[in-house]
């Protein structure tokens, strides 16, 4: 199953839209360019098992 959530860029601060897979689990990781300056963020996600809420923090790569 697979939902959006928004994360802000680690660089320039823009909203970024992601696609997550909720059948991944609760905790993820993975690189995401920015779609608006184009530089690599690490997010880091957590998803609520009981409202399927997204929350993301993201960090700069490198």
């Amino acid at each position: 199953m697979q939902t959006t959530a928004e994360f802000f860029c680690a660089y320039c601060g823009e909203e970024n839209t992601t696609f997550v897979d909720l059948s991944a689990g609760g905790y993820q990781s993975y690189v995401e360019d920015c779609q608006v300056c184009c530089r690599p963020n690490i997010l880091y996600l957590r998803v609520d098992e009981d409202t399927l809420e997204v929350e993301i923090d993201s960090e700069f790569e490198g």
